[in-house]
């Protein structure tokens, strides 16, 4: 039996929804890419106030971008991030791609962005863990975010979403840990 999602899922396209509806029992909302017509806006806004949203959209530049217009109309919609190496098929990224396991996983980890996510991190914070400046910080911010279900992001937007989804100093160094080669955390 699939997990039931209280929210309704914001993602892109038909092939969206049909991904995410073979991990779970959820409803979708359709953007159809940069379509986004009056009465998707009305159904987002009818949805944010029943049942609450999900932003679910493609670990791509054009994803990034809807999910920005849909997160400044709807700033308390929840968002779900998608790691690019999951949703991968060929020369081509989305949700689409994904198996249900990192669809509900992705899911799973779906955040809000707090009122006052408050300064618990810092820029220091970043480059004494090896996330910004230095050799490799690329490839342990996208371990990280991708632990963290926060999708791969820049350090500046890193230490946004860290302090703006409220994320706990035991939950980031937790996340910090090393995998052993079978991607199990030591």
């Amino acid at each position: 039996m699939k997990n039931k999602i209280k929210e309704i899922i914001v993602c892109e396209g038909r092939d969206d929804t049909a991904a995410i509806r073979r991990a779970v029992d959820a409803e979708t909302i359709e953007t159809h890419g940069f379509g986004m017509s009056p009465a998707m806006w009305e159904q987002i806004e009818k949805a944010a106030c029943t049942s609450g949203i999900i932003v679910f959209t493609d670990p791509d530049h054009a994803g990034g971008l809807i999910r920005r217009k849909i997160k400044e109309r709807f700033p308390d919609a929840k968002e779900a991030f998608l790691p690019r190496e999951e949703a991968r098929k060929k020369d081509n990224i989305g949700v689409e791609n994904a198996s249900p396991e990192a669809i509900r996983e992705a899911l799973s980890k779906a955040r809000c962005t707090l009122a006052d996510g408050g300064e618990t991190f810092s820029q220091e914070d970043l480059v004494s863990a090896g996330l910004v400046g230095g050799a490799g910080a690329k490839a342990a911010r996208e371990a990280l975010c991708g632990r963290l279900g926060i999708g791969y992001c820049n350090g500046k937007s890193l230490l946004a979403r860290l302090n703006g989804f409220g994320i706990t100093r035991e939950e980031f160094y937790e996340a910090l840990r090393p995998t052993d080669h079978t991607g199990h955390q030591e």
